[in-house]
């Protein structure tokens, strides 16, 4: 530390020396604790010079997050047949209208739907018959009561069984049903991009209803509007707010920082991670945030008005903290720096840092340079 004082005024007192070559040496020195510099020493030093002035200070929580879907704008596609996919009509990156067939297959339960219809309609009509029959005998007291109602029991049930079949086929059909043939075609449900395709001509595809393991075929969505899920420690839930300022890092993109405001928080919290989860929204029209890539979240919380200076500002040398405040003109008209001790708060996340003692609003304080000054004291 003392060596590196001693370069501090060797670089200081090299600065003084170079505006002063072949001058004569100022009529009057400083007084202890203030450095007094001319125009050019203060340019050629770089020191930069602004006013205290209230800030917009916060804390900040980084946590992890990760890049997801819009849920509303992504579906995954599964075939409710089990069967052989005969062809493929979407690819990869095809942009899709809802309705628009991905895939064609052919599967032996579309023919037990169709043979399931053509049986309901037969026994309808024996049933229909039936309860004209007996209710035609009752009238002629010719049939029981017993008779008639069993009869219109049945009747009704085959009414029920063909709008079922019917339902069924139609579910399966994505239509009416009227044209049937053993060949499911399997259709887009929202407008979007084909982002991934998990089938190929000739493999066998198990139904969500057939007991099995359906697996996912198509995922189709738009990731020109995105989230960012993050996780959130319980010891810091009560300081995330909903509209909590948000920049988040993506690691591709090292130099851009992405700004949001936190738009969710779960009403729940994870039994494992001890973490609630939160959300912030993103336009991505360029498409650079893309689904499952890691990202560094860095939340603002308790944001207040305070008077701050920037970091660059606070100088601290052991235990001491202080910085250097221009408090006027020396008489030969070089500009006076006075030290002064602050308190600060240490525990801010932000850019500034709130000032508690020390500068009043207004006063003009070295913000860039003022290591030099240290070493010229």
């Amino acid at each position: 530390m003392v060596g590196f004082r001693a370069a501090l005024v060797v670089v200081s007192f090299g600065i003084v020396c170079a505006c002063h070559h072949g001058t004569e040496a100022a009529s009057s020195d400083p007084p202890p604790g203030q450095a007094w510099l001319t125009e050019e020493q203060i340019k050629n030093a770089n020191i930069v010079i602004a006013p205290v002035e209230e800030q917009d200070v916060d804390d900040t929580i980084v946590t992890s997050g990760k890049v997801a879907f819009d849920d509303a704008r992504v579906a995954h596609v599964y075939s409710p047949v089990t069967g052989r996919v005969t062809r493929i009509d979407a690819s990869l990156g095809q942009r899709v209208k809802k309705g628009d067939i991905l895939a064609v297959i052919d599967s032996p339960e579309m023919g037990n739907a169709s043979a399931d219809v053509g049986k309901a309609q037969a026994d309808l009509i024996a049933a229909e018959n039936d309860y004209h029959r007996k209710k035609a005998l009752f009238d002629q007291h010719a049939a029981s009561q017993v008779d008639v109602e069993q009869s219109e029991d049945n009747y009704h049930k085959a009414q029920a069984e063909l709008a079922r079949s019917k339902e069924k086929l139609r579910l399966l059909k994505g239509g009416d049903g009227a044209t049937v043939s053993q060949g499911f075609a399997l259709t887009s449900p929202i407008d979007g991009e084909v982002i991934s395709r998990n089938v190929s001509p000739g493999i066998e595809v198990q139904g969500q209803y057939g007991g099995g393991t359906a697996v996912e075929l198509f995922m189709i969505g738009e990731i020109d509007k995105v989230w960012v899920l993050a996780d959130v420690y319980e010891m810091d839930v009560a300081r995330v707010k909903l509209g909590s300022p948000v920049q988040v890092k993506i690691v591709a993109y090292p130099n851009r920082v992405f700004d949001s405001k936190i738009d969710w928080i779960s009403g729940t919290l994870d039994p494992s991670t001890r973490t609630v989860r939160v959300r912030c929204s993103f336009d991505n029209a360029d498409k650079l945030l893309k689904p499952e890539m890691y990202a560094t979240v860095t939340i603002s919380v308790d944001q207040k008005k305070a008077l701050a200076l920037p970091h660059d500002a606070i100088v601290r040398m052991g235990d001491h903290t202080f910085v250097f405040v221009e408090v006027g003109k020396s008489p030969d008209g070089r500009v006076e720096f006075e030290r002064r001790p602050v308190t600060v708060d240490e525990g801010e996340g932000s850019k500034w840092v709130p000032v508690d003692h020390g500068v009043e609003k207004g006063m003009r304080v070295v913000v860039g340079g003022g290591i030099l000054l240290s070493g010229m004291m």
